[in-house]
């Protein structure tokens, strides 16, 4: 993981755009969906080790990501699964405890407090590596209120950026020069909703800036993002989202007033 803070070097190496295939899963799996657009799991033990139980090996290589690892399980496997007493025994408990948690009075409805919501507003958010959207100590505080939020049924609700090149990861060149690599990111293939008809508009330079709106769920936390990689916006615009920490002074401003 790069520094948030670093510029890119001139010989900065920019990744093609990755998609990930989403199997259609046997009706009696459904439940594996839900499991793995909550990012509960990343959290949860239980919810971890029936994504493991799956595939292991397909388990590591997908860095621990259950869309990633569900995209790449082969149709017999799924069949399999299906046919699994003992697997779909686990799949419902740990389906059973997931709406509960999601569902049920926790200590907050036992105090009586009458708060309505809590806005919650930070330039990133570390949750799991499988929604890059953090580089440091910031981003994992950040996350560790949500999930903590999450598990005392706190009402907050999480706004953020989505950045489409995340943060940067470093490694050496072949004449031992350091090199960045960036990827970008499909939103598609993370635990991500696109929030269909949601717009935010700012005038930004005398010129409008809008943003759709992604939702994350942490728990019973909506975690929402905006990203302006829009074709209404000019380049300028659709670049705001680009990087976390990224460009100068003016472009961090951009974000920021965003």
């Amino acid at each position: 993981m790069g520094s948030g803070g670093a510029a890119p070097s001139e010989n900065a190496v920019r990744a093609l755009q990755s998609f990930t295939v989403r199997p259609r899963l046997p009706r009696s799996l459904a439940p594996l969906e839900e499991l793995s657009r909550n990012l509960r799991w990343s959290w949860d033990r239980s919810t971890r080790d029936l994504f493991r139980s799956i595939d292991p090996e397909a388990w590591e290589r997908s860095g621990n990501d259950p869309v990633a690892l569900l995209g790449t399980v082969g149709r017999r496997r799924l069949e399999a699964l299906a046919a699994d007493e003992d697997f779909l025994g686990a799949m419902i408990a740990v389906h059973a405890d997931l709406r509960q948690h999601l569902e049920g009075d926790l200590w907050f409805q036992s105090t009586g407090h009458r708060l309505g919501c809590v806005a919650y507003f930070s330039p990133e958010f570390g949750i799991s590596e499988a929604l890059p959207q953090y580089s440091g100590g910031l981003g994992v505080l950040a996350g560790d209120h949500l999930k903590a939020a999450s598990g005392l049924g706190v009402p907050v609700v999480a706004v953020g950026l989505l950045y489409r090149e995340g943060y940067f990861r470093q490694g050496l060149a072949a004449d031992g020069w350091q090199e960045e690599r960036y990827v970008t990111l499909d939103p598609e293939a993370m635990a991500l909703t696109l929030c269909e008809g949601v717009r935010v508009e700012v005038e930004q330079a005398d010129r409008p800036l809008a943003a759709q709106v992604w939702k994350a769920a942490v728990g019973r936390i909506p975690l929402y993002l905006l990203d302006t990689d829009l074709e209404e916006n000019d380049p300028g615009g659709r670049s705001v989202t680009d990087r976390l920490y990224g460009g100068d002074i003016e472009h961090r401003l951009r974000q920021e007033i965003l």
